[in-house]
């Protein structure tokens, strides 16, 4: 047998690092972020206290993989080709992928909303993107990871360009407001429900705010 490449190495690494972020996600959210313990969860993953520190440095450190890893999850679908402007195309193909990937992924989105609905742990998710003048974090480049205040204003901004192709009578905070609030109850509805009506319902959001 042929001795492993640095790729793979590093694929399997990447894999490990999955697998303790999911079982972490699912100890968090079932049974508190401040109780469960790193022995915890190392015991889960099967493995030693002592090797998954070869992962995360903390429990604080994988909490921040679990948040940075979700978010990425939808907001990569954002901006495709990463201009930091977002086209009425870009903002359709958005909606529809988040009905995808809520129907794909429901456990685990299910797991992620009960993680960030404790306290403490929204807390956390503040320490990890921190309020700030600059919308964009030391070191990031075009075409990293983005963040949820870009996001917002990435949003903001396509419906600022909507009132001037709409005229004055077109408020687009408002609209903005209502996006995200009529975004944020489909998912918690697709997370929690059963019903097969997301793509009328997917339709009907894009029809009112594209």
């Amino acid at each position: 047998m042929s001795p492993r490449s640095q790729q793979q190495f590093k694929e399997m690494r990447e894999e490990k690092m999955a697998f303790i972020m999911d079982v972490a996600l699912e100890h968090f959210a079932n049974e508190g972020y401040y109780r469960t313990t790193v022995n915890h969860i190392a015991r889960h993953a099967g493995m030693s206290k002592g090797l998954m520190y070869n992962y995360f440095e903390s429990k604080e450190a994988l909490l921040k993989a679990i948040i940075h890893k979700s978010v990425n999850e939808i907001y990569k679908y954002l901006d495709l080709n990463r201009d930091g402007y977002l086209s009425e195309e870009e903002f359709e193909f958005f909606v529809r992928k988040i009905s995808v990937l809520i129907k794909e992924k429901r456990y685990f989105w299910r797991l992620l909303m009960q993680l960030l609905m404790q306290n403490d742990v929204r807390e956390q998710f503040l320490k990890v993107y921190p309020e700030s003048d600059s919308l964009m974090h030391p070191g990031h480049e075009p075409g990293d990871n983005y963040y949820p205040l870009q996001m917002a204003k990435m949003i903001t901004d396509y419906f600022l360009r909507k009132k001037e192709r709409t005229g004055n009578q077109f408020d687009s905070k408002r609209e903005a407001n209502m996006f995200f609030i009529t975004i944020v109850g489909f998912a918690v509805k697709s997370i929690y429900s059963d019903a097969d009506d997301n793509e009328k319902t997917i339709n009907r959001i894009i029809d009112l705010y594209k």
